[in-house]
């Protein structure tokens, strides 16, 4: 199964200059447990933009998309297209595939409907940016709320997390 994880502002602003643009630990807690022991699959300014310190992802499997054929990183495999690196992780048995982003690669796999379920975390705030989450079609979804989390001394907004599963017909 191909999900897709992602956090937004409620303008649905995913970042500023390739990087996040708010601390909420709880929810990054959430995309940690979700995602570790599965294969994770990025662009390749996504990889660049998480810390050194953070970077392979641990206990996850990386996968990087590319356009560059001179990328090439000893902790993750690379390809030139989502597919490509879909139907490589695909080929491992036991694992979901996280869509982790950014911007384009969201974008391309919504249109491309490679998707079957979308966790989405929804932040009580807007933000400025210059990379935004696509419109969800909700006539394509299945809804359901996983969690919500209000703003505490640690995380300076509340959220609510949400399920898409694709309908289909």
């Amino acid at each position: 199964m191909v999900k897709l994880i992602v956090a937004k502002g409620s303008n649905n602003v995913i970042g500023r200059d390739n990087t996040l643009i708010w601390h909420l630990p709880a929810d990054m807690r959430f995309f940690s447990q979700t995602t570790k022991g599965h294969i994770v699959i990025m662009g390749r300014k996504n990889w660049e933009s998480i810390p050194l310190k953070f970077r392979p992802l641990p206990q996850r499997e990386n996968i990087v998309v590319t356009k560059n054929t001179e990328f090439s990183h000893p902790d993750c495999a690379s390809f030139c297209s989502v597919e490509e690196a879909i139907q490589s992780a695909k080929n491992q048995t036991g694992k979901d595939i996280f869509i982790i982003g950014g911007g384009q690669i969201y974008n391309y796999v919504l249109a491309n409907d490679l998707v079957d379920e979308m966790l989405v975390t929804n932040i009580n705030a807007e933000f400025e940016g210059d990379t935004y989450f696509p419109e969800i079609n909700e006539n394509k979804w299945t809804k359901s709320l996983v969690l919500t989390h209000d703003k505490d001394h640690n995380n300076p907004q509340g959220f609510k997390i949400w399920k898409y599963v694709r309908k289909r017909s």
